[in-house]
């Protein structure tokens, strides 16, 4: 395995499409690329850890793809535990530290909007948190996506279902972020998958500005 791409959120129907789980969509957009279904760690192949995650195998982007094996991730720790999940996988297979992409809901980013970094810190994500101390580094690669930030109670808007509006939006930038890893995997290049996806998601979102 050479590419690990974690998608963040809670298990269970009652946190489907909340803010807090888009991560874990982006990664159900992701398999759909490749026809693939999520399985449970028992059935990882050379995996003898905690049956705490849903793995997928990656989609690759054409027969010619030269970017490696690579494998989609849900930890079913909770979001605050992540990192028990991702960590022991990460050493179990040798994947490099700069391999490892995560994909998690950024409340400081309008809804919808996504951005790539190669490395940083948690803004306060407690799933990031989880996964930065059990890896003990912050060099591995995130995808951020928008949720925005309420007025009121954060804690209670991520946990809260998108209503319908919200939830358009939410499955074209799940879709979006879906591309952007595509290209990642099938490539094996960060810095040309931020250039080629900041590009065209700041044509995109100054076109819907134009046109409000």
């Amino acid at each position: 395995m050479h590419k690990l791409v974690v998608g963040l959120g809670n298990p269970g129907p009652e946190y489907e499409w909340t803010p807090h789980n888009v991560g874990f969509h982006v990664l159900d957009a992701l398999a759909a690329r490749g026809k693939s279904i999520f399985r449970t760690a028992a059935s990882l192949p050379g995996h003898e850890g905690p049956a705490n995650f849903l793995w997928a195998p990656a989609p690759r982007s054409a027969p010619s793809d030269s970017g490696g094996e690579g494998l989609l991730v849900k930890p079913l720790t909770f979001m605050n535990l992540s990192g028990k999940a991702v960590a022991p996988l990460v050493r179990r297979f040798g994947v490099p530290i700069e391999n490892v992409f995560v994909v998690y809901d950024e409340l400081d980013l309008a809804l919808g909007a996504l951005r790539i970094r190669p490395h940083g810190g948690t803004a306060g994500h407690r799933g990031m948190e989880s996964i930065l101390n059990e890896l003990g580094s912050d060099r591995f690669p995130r995808l951020r996506v928008g949720i925005g930030r309420p007025r009121t109670d954060a804690a209670r808007h991520v946990l809260t279902k998108f209503d319908k509006n919200a939830l358009v939006e939410a499955e074209i930038a799940t879709a979006n972020a879906a591309d952007a890893l595509l290209d990642w995997l099938a490539r094996g290049d960060l810095a040309g998958t931020m250039t080629r996806f900041h590009s065209r998601w700041n044509q995109d979102s100054q076109g819907s500005s134009q046109t409000s």
